[in-house]
């Protein structure tokens, strides 16, 4: 009879760290997800940017959403949407439009339905002979929620950390 109580046991503790080690997995692969969302949002907001798509570039951003940087500052898609055309203009071009918006995250710290990075960016235009010119390089602050199941911007400031020399 101890012999049974023995394999009991030995049975429900591992049933109970098999159930734990399922629950460990599973946490750690939302937090995978979850990076690799944030990346791709990251990822989306710069081939926007260089295809002049502010549309859907202002569609990253929350309800609540705000967008800040030496142009000025956005408020919700729509303020993100009003703010890039008027600085820089609306015309979506699928082939790009010649500037390259080169980025990088050091890390992505979540917390729950909120997340945030510090997110590296070089901006290159085509020089007068055609080769790649760094105009400036600087740095997001950038802070996110998860909206209706779907990761997006709650606010990214825009920091130039490095201007373009003369």
């Amino acid at each position: 009879m101890q012999r049974f109580f023995l394999t009991c046991s030995i049975c429900l503790i591992s049933l109970f760290t098999r159930a734990q080690s399922l629950e460990d997995l599973a946490v750690r692969v939302q937090a995978l997800e979850d990076r690799e969302a944030i990346r791709q949002l990251i990822i989306d907001y710069g081939t926007y940017h260089d295809h002049r798509d502010y549309l859907s570039l202002s569609s990253l951003f929350a309800v609540d959403g705000v967008w800040e940087s030496g142009m000025g500052k956005g408020e919700g898609p729509e303020g993100v949407f009003r703010l890039m055309d008027e600085a820089i203009g609306h015309n979506p071009l699928p082939e790009g439009s010649g500037t390259y918006h080169v980025l990088t995250n050091d890390g992505i710290t979540l917390d729950g339905d909120r997340a945030s990075a510090l997110t590296k960016w070089i901006f290159i235009t085509p020089a007068a002979d055609g080769a790649p010119s760094i105009q400036a390089l600087g740095h997001y602050n950038d802070e996110f929620v998860r909206e209706s199941g779907v990761w997006k911007f709650l606010r990214r400031g825009a920091p130039v950390d490095l201007p373009a020399m003369e």
